[in-house]
């Protein structure tokens, strides 16, 4: 049986690898070369070096988003993993109701990310506008309705991770430190934790990539506003390459700065995190 399957194997894989070379290999190559090009279409490109990348650093509008980014990234994936992770505690307790409880928590991530921003502009203007204010009069309002609107969205997501992990936990472990005398709060942080890294692994890394990467919400709630105050990079990239002509070299600079930024940071925190996984 083991030989067949090597025999057929690559019969198996071929389309696989034909589609990921064509939909993922090929255009991150030329994207990486057109971020050295000056061009409009794929077809008029022109090599003009590291030109398109001291545009980017020396925009003002990118270093301000990326800012931004880091800003509201930091406290979005603190808040989604605690808050995730607390309701992972109590829908793991034996309470009456808790898969409804689990499904409901669950949904928001479901609906997509245009909708929710025009949800939750709609409903944080309808409160702002009693004192006289809008998201777009102030970008502390855009910032902390862009965390709201984050992790209502993926708390629940994040929670069935952390659910599925608690129940992986040995029982026999948390037995054993009950008998020791260890009382909840140590189990909590000395057993159970440590024996969840690899969900925690995974959680982390979820947060960390969406966060950097939202872009749909940030269009739909604030548009980056006010005077792009609110842009995060992806909204940034955007306008550079559609709302700017001439700009698409720059734009897709700035697109390949994305990727190293987000590939970079989420690999040091997988190599982190998964030094401190232990054996269930």
């Amino acid at each position: 049986m083991e030989k067949t399957m090597k025999k057929y194997f690559p019969l198996f894989v071929l389309p696989t690898l034909v589609a990921f070379l064509i939909a993922f290999v090929v255009p991150f190559v030329m994207g990486v070369y057109l971020s050295f090009c000056e061009f409009t279409t794929v077809t008029n490109a022109r090599f003009v070096g590291t030109a398109n990348y001291i545009k980017a650093f020396s925009n003002q509008d990118f270093l301000r988003a990326l800012i931004f980014t880091v800003l509201f990234a930091g406290v979005a994936i603190v808040t989604i993993n605690v808050f995730g992770f607390l309701l992972a505690l109590m829908l793991t307790q034996k309470l009456p109701g808790r898969n409804l409880f689990r499904t409901v928590f669950f949904m928001p991530n479901l609906i997509g990310g245009i909708v929710l921003g025009y949800i939750w502009q709609s409903m944080i203007n309808g409160v702002l506008s009693g004192f006289g204010m809008t998201m777009l009069m102030d970008a502390k309002y855009g910032y902390w309705g862009l965390i709201i609107l984050m992790n209502w969205q993926m708390i629940g997501y994040i929670m069935v991770i952390y659910i599925a992990g608690l129940q992986n936990v040995s029982t026999d472990v948390l037995e054993a430190a009950k008998i020791d005398g260890a009382n909840k709060l140590r189990t909590l942080f000395r057993v159970t934790i440590p024996m969840m890294m690899p969900s925690i692994t995974i959680c982390l890394f979820l947060t960390i990539s969406n966060s950097f990467k939202m872009f749909d919400q940030n269009l739909a709630l604030t548009g980056g506003g006010p005077s792009g105050k609110t842009t995060m990079l992806a909204l940034d990239i955007y306008k550079t390459f559609y709302d700017k002509v001439g700009f698409e070299g720059v734009g897709q600079a700035k697109a390949v700065l994305f990727f190293l930024i987000v590939a970079g940071i989420a690999m040091v925190q997988l190599v982190l995190t998964r030094h401190k996984e232990v054996e269930s």
